[in-house]
């Protein structure tokens, strides 16, 4: 007898490369399968948690993550992680059991129409009806997730199909679960031309977003910066494209450059630009500030490749095609170019970023520096930064942390990884998503830094770390409000909702529950001392630290606003 859907599924996704299946057992018949092909079944608590580990799997592997579900309500929880992955390009197939055929449009137990559902979050949903097309679908859904601009994909299996017959052995040997799956480049002419403006342009800045990353163009785009002496900023979900520690190295742009911020500093030098190269962005409202931070007198070049993207917010120069050979095209072709019109500009242009950083550094001594309690999360991001490695993946819930960590943090390396659900920018994503970079890379240290909001969203994966042996280590922001929410309802309405202060809670003493570390910090003078022992650790640790509910950080829209107080403190608690 031949193997049953089930058993075609799980060989057809190790055929793609897949190892690792984020699940909860269901769909049983396919969990049931997945050993005899040496495949993984990581555990979640929640199928919302689910889809963000597997996002994080996808973002640091360059592989397809993938995620399972039961039907009807647990299908629904997979929505928000796969709409995240939409809007961030990450390639997530998600594998979704159904009421068995006989009983659809029956009202059966837990029936949904799950095409509906996921057609706004999803590149493509097919329906394994048919045993004879098992490869097929898998097939489809593979190449769909990590071609063109990557994305999720669903693959519907009814629970009477997964346990009948595939009348027919597959011969097919191809293997489509790693993204980019297919690479392309504008034609030579485009090529040329830009390469003519960047090596003539005066005051020439790259921005590179999160498609650098998904290309693994890192390399490529460190080279160019070094060649033809390029100021590279990047976006948040950028953050890593290149080391941030290079004299070339600008930092995060976008929203977040107000008074204390990291690149504040550099805002003449985003505002003279005559020469904007964006890569790998959708140059949306967080990354623009509202659209409002780069100069429309600017000549702007866009590289994506997604068509659509390019040119939306800014007439440009189309490039349209993968990151990696088209930077590696443009690196070919200005080496033809005089290198002497851009690197007479160079220490200049060092001298200039330098003094930013500098400033910067100055400015935020005093809060970086602070002894106070609670503590701050300058000081708290400023100990964490003393201790990062070039291998470390840093990973920051949505809302305020993933400022935090844009700000203060840096990159020692192009290609660092610093993950941040920033597509759709879901609150307790956070977590989950650094351990499923931590099950792609058990060997990297891995830390997530959460607001204590944000952690009450997921704190029963705790246990899933644990008992998966995923050694990471949380950071919990602990202000006992929800703080960009509170801090918001203030710039808008001088008042905020009572729904944003929350009761004490004693994060450490969940995470103990849980079989987990959990320490309690309440003093600066502990930080150092306790992220050291944690990072060391071969356990799941959690920190909370208890930190300022008055301090916000550098949003450029809450500038001189005087409800929120001064960037330093204030008592609109």
């Amino acid at each position: 007898m031949g193997n049953t859907v089930a058993e075609s599924l799980a060989a057809a996704l190790r055929r793609h490369g897949v190892r690792d299946v984020f699940g909860q057992s269901l769909p049983s018949l396919f969990f049931l399968a997945t050993p005899e092909q040496s495949i993984r079944q990581v555990v979640y608590r929640a199928e919302n948690a689910g889809g963000a580990m597997a996002d994080g799997y996808a973002r640091v592997t360059g592989r397809v993550g993938v995620v399972a579900a039961q039907n009807g309500p647990a299908a629904t929880l997979l929505v928000p992680p796969l709409a995240e992955a939409f809007k961030a390009s990450v390639p997530v197939l998600a594998i979704v059991q159904e009421v068995p055929r006989p009983a659809r449009d029956r009202n059966a137990f837990q029936e949904l129409d799950h095409v509906k559902l996921f057609s706004a979050c999803a590149k493509a949903v097919h329906r394994i009806d048919d045993p004879a097309r098992v490869d097929d679908h898998v097939d489809m859904a593979m190449t769909e997730a990590a071609s063109g601009r990557p994305g999720p994909v669903v693959l519907l299996v009814p629970k009477d199909v997964l346990a009948e017959p595939v009348p027919e052995a597959t011969t097919r040997r191809a293997a489509y679960g790693h993204f980019p799956l297919d690479r392309y480049v504008p034609g030579p002419d485009r090529i040329k031309r830009v390469a003519g403006l960047l090596a003539a342009a005066r005051r020439p800045l790259i921005v590179a977003g999160g498609g650098v990353h998904g290309s693994g163009a890192a390399p490529e785009l460190a080279e160019l910066q070094e060649l033809a002496s390029l100021a590279v900023a990047t976006t948040a979900m950028g953050k890593g494209a290149v080391d941030e520690t290079h004299p070339l190295s600008v930092g995060v742009i976008g929203y977040a450059m107000g008074v204390n911020g990291s690149t504040r500093h550099a805002r003449p030098l985003v505002r003279d630009a005559d020469l904007v190269l964006f890569v790998g962005t959708r140059t949306n409202e967080n990354a623009t500030d509202g659209w409002r931070l780069f100069p429309p007198s600017a000549t702007y070049v866009h590289l994506d490749v997604d068509p659509v993207e390019v040119g939306r917010n800014y007439e440009a120069v189309r490039l349209v095609g993968d990151a990696k050979l088209t930077l590696r095209a443009l690196l070919d072709e200005l080496s033809t170019h005089s290198p002497a019109a851009r690197t007479a500009g160079r220490e200049e242009l060092a001298a200039l970023i330098e003094a930013g950083r500098e400033a910067h550094r100055a400015q935020i001594l005093p809060l970086a520096g602070s002894d106070a309690s609670p503590i701050r999360p300058e000081r708290i991001m400023r100990d964490l930064d003393a201790q990062l490695t070039p291998d470390t993946i840093v990973v920051a819930d949505a809302s305020y942390s993933s400022v935090w960590m844009s700000n203060h943090l840096r990159a020692r390396r192009a290609g660092q990884r610093f993950l941040s659900p920033r597509g759709l920018a879901g609150l307790g994503w956070g977590m989950p998503m650094a351990l499923g970079a931590k099950a792609a890379h058990p060997d990297s240290p891995v830390v997530a830094v959460v607001g204590d909001g944000g952690f009450g969203h997921c704190w029963a994966e705790i246990e899933t770390a644990v008992r998966m042996d995923l050694p990471i280590t949380v950071i919990v922001l602990n202000n006992a409000i929800l703080g960009y929410q509170k801090h918001s309802e203030l710039h808008q309405f001088a008042t905020h909702t009572d729904a944003v202060d929350f009761a004490p809670v004693d994060h450490a003493a969940i995470a103990r529950a849980c079989g987990a570390r959990g320490v309690r910090v309440d003093t600066a003078a502990e930080l150092a001392g306790t992220l050291r022992t944690a990072l060391a650790a071969p356990v799941v640790t959690v920190i909370d630290v208890i930190t300022d509910p008055d301090a916000y950080p550098p949003i450029t829209a809450w500038d001189g606003d005087t409800t929120l107080g001064e960037p330093t403190g204030g008592t609109h608690r």
